[in-house]
Formats: structure tokens, sequence, C-alpha cells
């Protein structure tokens, strides 16, 4: 079995865990070291049977496998770019019950849910996050640390720029390019393009703020 750890001892890092347990089941592949995590109160404590084993500070000198459960796009990517020389290796995280094709491409350190649908055609960038129960339809494009949270439904011949955040059960048409950095409320239907750096909820989703 090979060692892993979870950057980010938080609810999804705790989910995380769960689904390594799943794919362990399937096939004994991992080893659960712990968590990494910056918060100083929970250094060596432990959490759903998992020791906090260091920070990111500490990841820098490992050379593990690592998976980032850190659910917003822009301090994920900030984390990674810490790591970026270290001798870590990011595996992709598949839940054993994920509808996929093989016309599927996945980046590094990517993490798919359980109850996902994938279907054909689509580039999944690295340290992607795609959560419970979603549909990712053909010829989409995720870019790097994108995180689709559960319950959305992404349309075909979508695109996802680098660090977008699609809220809980939204809906993306076909067709639509979302800008980067860009922030999709809880609910919301997408019917047309959104551009980088802002904030867009409702049905139809526009823009109410724009942030750097």
């Amino acid at each position: 079995m090979k060692d892993i750890v979870i950057i980010g001892a938080g609810g999804f890092g705790r989910e995380v865990a769960w689904l390594i347990e799943d794919i362990n089941k399937v096939n004994k592949e991992w080893n659960i070291v712990g968590f990494v995590d910056d918060d100083e109160k929970i250094q060596g404590t432990e959490i759903n049977g998992y020791n906090v084993v260091g920070n990111v500070e500490w990841l820098r000198k490992q050379e593990l496998h690592v998976v980032n459960a850190i659910g917003d796009p822009i301090v994920k990517k900030k984390v990674m770019e810490r790591i970026e020389y270290s001798k870590n290796t990011y595996p992709v995280l598949i839940h054993p019950s994920v509808i996929c094709s093989d016309k599927v491409s996945f980046g590094e350190g990517s993490i798919i849910c359980p109850g996902n649908i994938i279907t054909v055609n689509i580039e999944i960038g690295k340290h992607v996050i795609i959560n419970l129960d979603c549909t990712i339809g053909h010829d989409t494009v995720i870019g790097n640390y994108t995180t689709v949270l559960p319950s959305v439904n992404v349309s075909g011949f979508v695109e996802l720029e680098e660090c977008v955040s699609v809220g809980t059960g939204s809906a993306i048409i076909q067709g639509v390019k979302i800008g980067e950095n860009t922030i999709i409320g809880a609910g919301s239907v997408v019917v047309k393009n959104l551009p980088v750096n802002c904030t867009a909820v409702g049905a139809p989703a526009k823009p109410i703020k724009f942030h750097e």
C-alpha cells in the first residue's frame, strides 16, 4: 500500500478520507498517514481515526502521495504553489461509484467524489474537485484548481477556466464559458458566458460583484 496524506482536516478532508477508505474496499491501494493542516490548534490531534501529522511547511520536506482537500480554488492553488518543488506526487482519486468513460483525461491530484457521471471527451485539469452527485457533459473542459460543489449539472461544450467555483445545485447550459477566478452562487442557472474575477448568482446568473 502507498502512503497518502490529505491537505485540509476540515469537513471535505474527512470526506476524502472516507473516499479513500471506499477505494481500499475494492483494491487495497492506500495507507492514510493522516491530515496536513496549518491550524496550530489541531496539530498532533486525531480526527476520525487519523492523526494531524504536520503543516504545509512540514509537507515540503516529505516524499509522499498527497491530495488537496481545500475547497476554495484560490487557497488551494496557493497551497500547491508552496510545495511546488517538493518530492511529493499527486494521484487522481476516483470513487468506485463514479460512472466515467475512457474518453476523459484527469490532471494530477484531482478528486472525483461518489455519484458523479462524467461522459465523453472531457478534459479535467489538475487539483480539480468534483463533489457529490454531479453530471459533466461531453466536450467540457474544467480548468486547474476548479471546484464543482454537490449536485451541479454541466452540459456539453462548457469551459470552466482556472480557479472557478461552482456552487451547490447550479446548472450550466451547453457552450458556456466561465472566466477564471469566478464564483457561481448556489442554485444559479448559467445561460451565457461569465467574465473573469466575478461572483455571479441567480437564474439566469448575472455578476453581482467583481474581485481581484
